[in-house]
């Protein structure tokens, strides 16, 4: 028996480096190598494919928001291509005798005609030109929201600077996409919105009555003007918009995507899930589940409906027709726009009134939007990559200018309802219009200076955090008889994200003259920076030092004392503990 056993064991040892059995490929899986083998051997594309599927992405809520504005641009694509089928892109008038009986026997357009039929007369059509409708709204919401999440947390740093471009282009278009698409239905709400935009261009000075001839191809309304909306709005823009947004999408592969500061996470790496296959079946996921919701509010939420209207006709225009929403600040530029602005000179009428705020406001808010990564660059004179996010609170003055901007546009809002509040609420429209016009001057302002005293808050009630620990709630009285409340530290992570962040120092202001007397031919532009680094720095609140916490921790009277010190130097991760959230040891800055 041990002779027996000695063997076996023998010969268990000469096996033990043998190769496991694989199971046999099947018929199928074969196919599909061999498939893929003839591609990559005429395209070369298995490095790239490769690449991509081993690409990390971070898993953060707020990432999804550029996901969303992607996914509705597909259902907007996948709606419109439908669509266009059966629309009739032509302002031929024809005797209406489809469905819908208030309208059989007038007299229409052939594109009203058809978008009737779309939605009484195709299985389907109606539920597919709502899907259409609020998709394309919800791009347009998704897309700011994420540029929004983008110029909070610092993403458009170096070297996304092209990206945040791209955004703002995205941005800008997808308005224009919107609008055009709304006037091809030529209803009456439809046809009002082409009249004042016909307006509008007739307020450029001297060239606006050849801009609108040229637009309309002759006196307003004319025939050609739907089937150029319709080559826009189907060929031209959708080019560009899906072409802009392969070209941010391939820039997020080629570069580190952002991520949110956390243990273990730098500016070198990507802590997250690989594309295949945890990411992309969560993308997959998610694009089904926005895909739902929009087609659940499309079935139960009436948008857009156009047989209300009727065709378009000047005569029954009334003061109440209104853009979609996202015109709305263009809208209410124009009502708070004073009367004065239109004057004659020369022989020609400016009509600055309409021009500024129907022609100027959208190119000059997305110029300004386009120039701000550049201007914050000039100011901190960083040309350091950045693949990690500030907090929002880290940076008050970059807040405080976003939610300044974000009140301008709340008030502009606010003032293309004015003729409504004014009726609902029994006020005097002119009242409600003086209000807001103060309000554009006054809100922004107010609303940087709140939010930067909300973020410095913020700033030390983390340092707070970090120095002295959370209250507990528990009363301790010593043996002589002095009483305190027991605070609990942080815990190692919790202290990383509140103490990892850099802080700016102003520009200190150089002499304006070399040691001969020359004075310097960059004096003027060095001042006004350091001014202006004086603005975005001046007031800051520095994270904690390694020095302040140990001081905290073994000398509470003393770390009182070191807080009214200046204070430099890096952020602290972690004192004295022997390990820290990365895992290796000692102190780091």
């Amino acid at each position: 028996m041990s002779t027996t056993e000695h063997t076996a064991t023998g010969a268990d040892r000469l096996r033990a480096n043998d190769p496991e059995p694989q199971e046999p490929v099947s018929p199928g899986l074969k196919k599909v190598g061999g498939v893929a083998g003839w591609v990559d051997d005429r395209t070369g594309a298995a490095k790239g494919v490769g690449y991509l599927m081993k690409k990390v992405f971070p898993d953060h809520w707020s990432f999804m928001l550029g996901e969303v504005a992607m996914y509705s641009m597909i259902i907007c694509l996948l709606t419109g291509a439908f669509l266009t089928f059966w629309f009739v892109p032509s302002a031929g008038q024809v005797e209406y005798d489809g469905s819908y009986l208030p309208l059989r026997g007038v007299m229409m357009s052939e594109a009203y005609a058809s978008t009737l039929d779309i939605s009484f007369d195709i299985r389907g059509g109606l539920i597919i030109r709502q899907i259409h409708h609020w998709a394309a709204l919800l791009f347009i919401v998704a897309i700011n929201v994420h540029m929004m999440r983008v110029f909070f947390t610092g993403a458009f740093r170096k070297p996304r600077e092209l990206n945040w471009l791209i955004g703002a282009q995205l941005s800008m278009l997808a308005l224009v996409e919107g609008f055009a698409g709304y006037s091809l239905p030529d209803d009456l709400l439809s046809g009002t919105g082409l009249r004042a935009a016909e307006g509008f261009m007739r307020s450029v000075p001297v060239l606006g009555s050849y801009l609108s001839y040229f637009v309309f191809g002759g006196p307003f309304p004319g025939e050609a003007i739907i089937p150029r909306l319709y080559s826009v709005h189907v060929l031209l823009l959708p080019a560009i918009l899906v072409g802009l947004f392969t070209a941010h999408i391939v820039l997020v592969a080629v570069q580190k995507h952002t991520q949110f500061p956390g243990p273990g996470r730098t500016n070198e790496n990507v802590v997250g899930y690989p594309v295949m296959p945890v990411y992309a079946a969560k993308a997959g996921g998610f694009f089904f589940i926005v895909f739902g919701v929009v087609a659940l509010m499309s079935a139960l939420v009436t948008i857009n409906p156009i047989w209300a209207y009727g065709p378009y006709d000047p005569s029954p225009v009334t003061a109440g027709s209104q853009p979609d929403w996202y015109m709305g600040f263009a809208d209410g530029a124009l009502r708070l726009l004073p009367g004065w602005l239109e004057f004659e000179a020369l022989g020609f009428t400016f009509s600055f009134n309409v021009m500024i705020g129907a022609i100027l406001l959208i190119p000059v808010m997305y110029g300004l939007i386009s120039i701000y990564p550049f201007l914050e660059e000039w100011v901190t004179g960083d040309k350091r990559e950045h693949h990690l996010l500030d907090r929002p609170r880290n940076n008050p003055t970059r807040t405080g200018i976003g939610m300044a901007g974000i009140a301008a546009y709340a008030v502009l809002m606010f003032a293309a309802g004015n003729d409504l509040m004014a009726i609902k609420l029994g006020l005097s429209i002119n009242d409600i219009t003086i209000f807001l016009r103060a309000a554009f001057f006054i809100a922004p302002p107010v609303a940087f200076w709140i939010t930067k005293r909300i973020c410095l808050s913020l700033q030390r009630r983390d340092r707070d955090l970090v120095l002295h620990g959370r209250e507990t709630g528990r009363i301790i009285r010593t043996a002589e008889g002095r009483f305190f409340e027991k605070h609990e530290p942080v815990d190692a992570y919790t202290r990383w994200n509140l103490v990892q962040h850099e802080q700016h120092q102003p520009l200190q202001l150089e002499a304006g003259v070399d040691e001969n007397g020359v004075a310097s031919p960059t004096a003027r532009k060095d001042r006004l920076r350091a001014k202006v680094s004086q603005f975005y720095f001046g007031d800051r609140v520095e994270p904690v030092t390694p020095a302040e916490l140990e001081a905290a921790h073994h000398d509470g009277h003393h770390a009182e004392a070191i807080e009214h010190e200046p204070r430099g130097g890096a952020p602290l991760v972690e004192v004295g503990s022997g390990e820290n959230p990365d895992g290796e040891d000692g102190q780091h800055r």
